[in-house]
């Protein structure tokens, strides 16, 4: 426990962490846990306090999710003391910062708080209650999954995609389990909770509204004008309480400061807010990785009694970014676009959407934001998409995007399923909005607030208004609610109703000519090769399965044997029917292995096979598309599922091939039709030079056609130049681009040093021989260098190091070697890593050898 020593005429606070325990008090409590009291830890979760005191099995683990299913119908108690001696203070306030997700706070036996939100902060006046000396605060939480079953009675049935009405409760959607995700249903204190003292007023909230003006003070930068420096303004919003009656009629100041400037305004005697202008000359403008530097300033308020001579009372720090953010869903010859536009420069959006990083997100620690954050950046891109089944995620989540140049966009919290608009749900909606828009508005990294996942969409293609039976089902809180949130505490920041979204309720919300869309006939029912067949204006939503990886899968599974149907890999597969969408999109491309480690690294490259795909096909259309955010980067346990980083937040093969399919500068091959070729014929090969760099790319474009042993068949060169932030589509000449064997032959692209390949058969139909590698492993410092030469062409040259150490890290992946062509790789792993495995036939991974059954 923290106590603070300032002086009483300012705000303090004590952290009331310490001295939690936690005990079952109702429902079908488990007979070793039934009478138990054990430590609490808090922030925390019942699971995770069951789980150190060793009462529980992991949930993480083989089927134990089934075993502890009982959790979530029980209700629980957490209690704690406290000392307090009074300091003089007028005001004393417990505050919860997060409570999940049904509970009653007493405070030493008087009833203070019910809540039923996870998603609020809640804040109550107990002075009358506290005692010189010891104090005893209790929460009890009662069961979610039964609350949720009376509210979705009470409130009236409304369609979802669950097993348990998630739609009937604010509390976080995937924790009643998901297509990835496990159910777990927990209960707990999940955010800080303290004890804050006050006299004469405190800040309650405080919003930075920033604006950049050009030169000459003429508003906003104009799209188009791409400025390093201008004049910045902010418009401190302020709302302070004041501590009572005799507090009234006195006049507050607010002071704010920013980049060395500062500004003062008065509260008004009675008053309760005021606006403070601060104006920053020459401004560094803030910019998106890739597009410039991150300067953040730092923004101080004060605030403090008007009379001559007045301490103050309480302050509110935090940071900003000086630039101007737009969405523009504009009309034009091809439908709608859905464009963002920073500091009047349009930006290419190279994203990921994001689940909680755990199913008890408590435990996902500065570092490991910063950890998956950095893996982003190492697969190229800039924007993560905060999906509306989730949380509002921390402040360190968006300090470090807003560090990093990371752009975020947050959804409010509803996904697939339909909300009743009638209280107390519509209430809780409104409170849970705007608390998280007052502390989320002021990171320069948020670009968009989203008003749910899925649900217009769902609306008109899911069978939901029969269903319904005219009873409301959230488009009120997506088309007027929220926007008006939106506008009220965050002006100017773009909002949208849903996502995918046309612009407009008139056009059908996922179609591909207006606004954003979500792709999920590919991988439910179609083929990754049919991503080409769409050409959106913004692809939101999009992806395929594919395992975590081999440390990770036999941590968390002790199948003997391990299978791909045997009792934990089922578990650990929440799609439906998965394992058979994962087999039916591999068999047109590779041949079904016979061996589990061969089935694993064959659906690990398959799925990154399928994204490069897409974002390659996507990229090459820009600027009509204008970004893709794959579904998805990160897991929240060990699972088969579409992210590109593992439950055990280790790189899968699709971290590495979004890295190369978001590379600043691009080749890719692709079949452009021309609209000249018959229904039967084959559409032209084109490449296109994607250049998303501040510079223009220039050079001879270098075609040629090999057959596999690396003899050149034909070959042309052309001068290109592509402008910055532009692309350049080129045709192959016919001679070149046609194949007189497409078993055996590959066309190659050069331009400087980036490079593109085109196989004119699927590998399973080609004649891939088992090439064989050539390998030098040289021990470093931090692990190993690998040089691996090809003797034949060999698809896709990769090291799974955590087969040889599950903490061990490989710089690249997926690599392709012509005849003769060499790569090196560098491993950082323990220094009791065996780097002599990294050359072994199980680490050691091609396409080629899933030709050849016997390749053991």
């Amino acid at each position: 426990m923290t106590i603070s020593t300032t002086p009483t005429t300012v705000r303090t606070q004590r952290d009331l962490h310490d001295g939690w325990t936690l005990r079952a008090v109702g429902g079908p409590v488990a007979a070793d846990v039934a009478g138990r009291t054990v430590p609490a830890t808090v922030p925390g979760s019942v699971h995770t306090d069951l789980l150190a005191a060793g009462l529980i099995v992991d949930p993480y683990l083989d089927d134990h999710e089934h075993l502890l299913a009982w959790i979530g119908r029980c209700d629980w108690e957490y209690r704690t003391t406290f000392p307090w001696t009074p300091g003089g203070q007028d005001r004393h306030e417990l505050v919860f910062e997060g409570l999940d997700t049904v509970a009653t706070v007493t405070l030493n036996g008087r009833e203070v708080a019910r809540t039923a939100n996870m998603h609020r902060t809640y804040r109550v006046d107990v002075g009358p209650l506290l005692r010189e000396g010891d104090n005893e605060l209790a929460v009890v939480f009662a069961s979610p999954v039964r609350h949720a079953d009376r509210q979705s009675l009470a409130l009236g049935y409304r369609p979802q995609v669950n097993k348990h009405p998630f739609n009937a409760i604010r509390k976080m959607a995937c924790s009643f389990g998901w297509d990835w995700g496990l159910d777990t249903a927990t209960s707990g204190i999940w955010r800080p909770v303290r004890l804050e003292s006050w006299s004469t007023a405190r800040l309650a909230a405080v919003r930075p509204v920033v604006s950049v003006v050009d030169a000459g003070g003429h508003g906003d930068v104009a799209p188009g004008q791409r400025t390093s420096a201008a004049t910045g303004v902010v418009d401190v919003h302020v709302d302070v309480a004041r501590a009572g009656a005799h507090t009234a009629g006195q006049p507050l100041l607010v002071t704010a400061r920013v980049g060395g400037h500062a500004s003062t305004a008065e509260v008004e005697a009675d008053g309760t807010d005021v606006v403070v202008r601060v104006e920053v000359p020459d401004a560094a403008l803030w910019w998106p990785r890739g597009y410039g530097e991150q300067p953040l300033y730092d923004v101080e308020v004060e605030l403090r009694p008007a009379a001559a001579g007045a301490d103050v009372v309480d302050t509110w720090r935090g940071r900003i970014g000086f630039r101007t953010v737009a969405l523009e869903l504009e009309p034009d010859d091809e439908g709608t676009s859905f464009r963002f536009v920073v500091n009047g420069q349009p930006v290419f959006i190279h994203g990921a959407n994001w689940i909680p990083d755990d199913a008890f997100p408590h435990r996902v620690t500065r570092d490991r934001y910063a950890a998956r954050i950095a893996q982003a950046e190492y697969a190229n891109l800039n924007l993560l998409r905060v999906w509306g089944g989730g949380i509002y995620e921390s402040d360190d989540f968006y300090d470090l995007c807003d560090e990093r140049g990371m752009l975020t966009w947050q959804d409010f919290l509803f996904a697939c399923a339909a909300y009743s608009e009638d209280d107390p749900l519509r209430a809780e909606v409104e409170a849970e909005a705007r608390d998280n828009v007052t502390r989320l508005m002021p990171h320069a990294s948020l670009v968009l607030w989203n008003g749910s996942n899925e649900n217009i969409w769902g609306f008109q293609e899911w069978g939901w208004e029969g269903r319904l039976q005219g009873r409301t089902w959230g488009l009120g809180y997506y088309t007027d609610l929220l926007p008006r949130v939106v506008r009220d505490l965050d002006p100017g920041r773009p909002y949208t109703p849903s996502s995918p979204w046309s612009g407009s309720l008139d056009v059908h919300p996922n179609s591909p000519d207006h606004g954003s869309m979500h792709s999920w006939e590919l991988w439910n029912r179609q083929d990754y090769p049919h991503y080409r067949d769409t050409v959106p204006r913004f692809m939101a939503e999009f992806g395929w399965q594919g395992p975590p990886t081999w440390s990770t899968l036999t941590r968390a599974i002790s199948d003997d044997p391990l299978t791909p149907e045997s009792p934990g890999m089922q578990v650990h597969q929440k799609a439906m029917s998965g394992n058979d969408k994962l087999t039916d999109g591999l068999v047109p491309h590779l041949p079904m292995p016979d061996t589990m480690e061969d089935w694993h690294w064959a659906m690990s490259l398959n799925q990154a096979n399928a994204v490069q795909v897409a974002v390659e096909h996507l990229r090459s259309w820009s600027p009509r598309c204008m970004g893709s955010v794959v579904w998805q980067l990160n897991d929240c346990w060990p699972v088969t599922s579409w992210a590109a980083v593992d439950g055990d937040g280790h790189a899968k093969p699709l971290l590495h091939a979004l890295k190369h399919a978001h590379a600043p500068r691009l080749l890719t091959v692709q079949p452009r039709p021309s609209g000249n070729e018959t229904d039967a014929g084959t559409p032209p090969l084109a490449v296109a030079v994607v250049n998303d760099t501040p510079e223009p790319w220039s050079g001879d474009l270098v075609l040629r056609r090999l057959d596999f042993t690396g003899v050149e068949l034909d070959a042309t060169k052309m001068a290109v130049s592509v402008a910055a932030r532009d692309t350049a589509v080129v045709l192959v000449p016919d001679a070149v681009s046609a194949a007189g064997d497409a078993g055996t032959e590959v066309l190659v692209a050069t331009l400087g040093d980036e490079r593109a390949l085109w196989f004119y058969a699927e590998a399973r139909d080609s004649a891939l021989e088992a090439a064989p590698l050539a390998t030098d492993v040289q021990r470093t410092a931090s692990g190993a260098r690998v040089r691996v030469t090809a003797e034949k062409l060999a698809r896709d040259v990769s090291l799974l190091v955590d087969k040889v150490h599950p903490d061990a890290t490989v710089d690249d992946m997926l690599v392709t070697l012509l005849p003769g062509e060499s790569v090196t790789f560098t491993v950082d792993c323990p220094p009791d890593a065996d780097i002599a495995e990294l050359t072994s036939r199980r680490v050691l991974r091609t396409t080629n050898e899933l030709l050849y059954r016997s390749f053991a």
